[in-house]
């Protein structure tokens, strides 16, 4: 009797796990580990394994089939999972295709190659996509001038840029940190790099470095950047051949017409900002808004995601996925940008709207596509130079790096023609 017992309950295990076919990773507040979920998606890609990105279904979970391995693994890395079978994976697709519901089924097909622009030497702050990457286990490769003056960049499908300053004004810390040996030896090693590749000043390098990053763009590459990254980027395509630095940065006085020289028809997303030309002012531009003009602190700083359409905009809605529409807002050294300075075609993907500002934005240059996130670090409201990185491990949930985490799986998808 025990042994016919003992075949009946292992005749039910084989057969409930022909029936459960496929893994569920869900995505809505039922999952312990919303971070390191994007790690297993890309992980299973690099299996050359297709993933189901399921747009607004219980968060924008993933869908893949059944496989030991990928279901130890999920195991080993915290990640909440559910075994569904080749019935119930129907009836989710199935409810994920009626018209009736804002929801949409995007194919990941291959792991893109991903890249940071960053200084290859320690500096006293710490990059939100680096962390995340790191703490979700998706490789990447780091890059910085050489790379990109060398033509390496059509290597990678997705590029982010690391907290820089692209106008050649060393971040704007003269006043602050001019004697500090970090900075010293930061601008040592620029003006050594600028003489290596046949220019006078760190302003023309890292002006050949931003023209690099925008034809990698305009050849299909996805680009991504937080913070001073953002605005510095487009006033540097604006500033082409104008002088916008002071002595103390290059060496000679910068141009006093240089404000109406810019040509905002090179930007990818801001127009019609007035540069700062103090050179001791912790600001490139107005483009930024500061928290003076904010007047928001900590406990009321927060930014809406937009709901977009998933079976018609897919785009925008695989970079706004999250657990949450309501996301708590965080500093950096370029904040949030004014919502009127903005090009008309830049696709808002988040904002504040009581005090009319983006935080999130979104756009296409050439054949690639570009995104902004605002701020520095999205589980640390103010960080300043010098003080210890984020411990992911205590944000597993995080949906400031959600959006960043979004960006990185955006590359895989199997291309929709947007219809708006």
């Amino acid at each position: 009797m025990l042994k016919r017992l003992m075949f009946f309950f292992s005749l039910l295990f084989i057969l409930s796990q022909v029936k459960a076919s496929y893994l569920l990773v869900p995505m809505d507040n039922t999952q312990k580990n919303h971070l390191k979920a994007y790690g297993i998606a890309y992980w299973i890609l690099t299996k050359e394994v297709e993933v189901n990105w399921l747009l607004n279904y219980r968060g924008g979970s993933f869908l893949f089939k059944q496989n030991q391995e990928f279901q130890n693994e999920l195991v080993i890395r915290g990640v909440s999972y559910e075994v569904i079978s080749d019935a119930q994976q129907l009836s989710i697709l199935e409810e994920i295709s009626s018209p009736d519901v804002n929801m949409d089924v995007v194919k990941l097909e291959k792991a893109p190659k991903i890249a940071v622009y960053s200084p290859k030497t320690k500096l006293p702050w710490d990059d939100a996509v680096t962390m995340v990457l790191t703490y979700s286990e998706i490789p990447y490769t780091v890059v910085f001038d050489d790379e990109v003056l060398n033509g390496d960049l059509p290597k990678y499908d997705w590029l982010h840029l690391h907290h820089e300053d692209f106008t050649g004004q060393y971040g704007k810390f003269y006043s602050m940190y001019k004697f500090q040996p970090w900075y010293v030896k930061q601008q040592q090693e620029y003006e050594e790099s600028a003489r290596k590749h046949g220019f006078n000043k760190v302003s023309q390098l890292k002006l050949a470095v931003v023209k690099g990053i925008r034809d990698f763009c305009a050849g299909g590459g996805f680009l991504f950047a937080m913070c001073s990254a953002t605005d510095t980027y487009d006033i540097a395509l604006s500033a082409e051949g104008v002088d916008i630095c002071e002595s103390m940065y290059d060496g000679d006085q910068a141009d006093p017409s240089a404000q109406r020289k810019l040509d905002y028809s090179k930007t990818f997303a801001f127009k019609d900002f007035t540069i700062s030309m103090d050179p001791y002012e912790y600001e490139y531009s107005n483009i930024d808004n500061i928290p003076q003009e904010r007047n928001l602190a900590e406990n009321n700083d927060f930014f809406n995601l937009f709901q977009f359409s998933a079976k018609w905009d897919p785009v925008p809605t695989m970079l706004t996925q999250s657990h949450e529409s309501n996301i708590k807002g965080f500093m950096g050294q370029t904040t949030a940008f004014k919502k009127k300075l903005l090009k008309t075609d830049v696709l808002v993907l988040g904002e504040t709207k009581s005090i009319n500002e983006a935080r999130y934005i979104h756009g296409s240059y050439g054949k690639g596509t570009w995104t902004f996130y605002g701020g520095h670090d999205p589980e640390d409201y103010q960080h300043f130079v010098g003080e210890e990185p984020t411990d992911l491990n205590l944000h597993p949930n995080s949906p400031g790096f959600r959006l960043i985490l979004n960006n990185i799986l955006f590359p895989a998808a199997k291309k929709k023609k947007q219809k708006t």
